[in-house]
């Protein structure tokens, strides 16, 4: 599917808030609202939108305690293995596969040490880990919402001094 600025503009509006409506969009846009609505249908068929979220604070669940956790796997450990591991623990909030000596890093968050602790043992437990790496986050400087940074990526960056 072929994206163009107005494309962009309303997928960079919905990522910042999803429950825009479409006559504020259409304004931002220079289109009207049905316009807006159809070309958000097109997005939404062509696989483009994958749907719609609420961001919750983690703090408000009880996610104070986050860490960015290696995995060191044996032998030729597939990323679909990884993956289901990860599922089966409920503190991994995401899971990547990366380039370097990890094979893979998982993103916990957990409400304190001791339950990081308690994942810990929990991801190691898995027969395919060899050896595990934590970083504890101490603070989250910024986060932007999927998608938006290759949204903006056209505008200008706010100069670093």
């Amino acid at each position: 599917m072929q994206i163009d600025a107005i494309d962009r503009k309303i997928l960079a509006s919905l990522c910042e808030d999803a429950r825009r409506s479409y006559a504020e969009i259409g304004i931002m846009v220079s289109l009207s609202a049905p316009a807006v609505k159809r070309r958000v249908d097109r997005m939404r068929a062509e696989g483009v939108i994958t749907g719609f979220t609420a961001l919750v604070a983690p703090a408000a669940l009880g996610g104070t305690t986050e860490a960015f956790v290696e995995l060191f796997c044996a032998g030729r450990t597939s990323p679909a293995e990884i993956r289901r591991a990860a599922l089966r623990h409920p503190e991994v909030v995401a899971a990547y596969t990366v380039s370097g000596d990890a094979d893979a890093i998982l993103h916990l968050r957990v409400s304190d040490i001791s339950q990081l602790e308690e994942a810990l043992e929990g991801l190691r437990a898995e027969r395919f880990v060899n050896s595990t790496k934590s970083t504890i986050i101490l603070s989250r400087l910024m986060e932007r919402p999927s998608g938006s940074a290759t949204l903006s990526a056209t505008e200008p960056a706010e100069p670093v001094s």
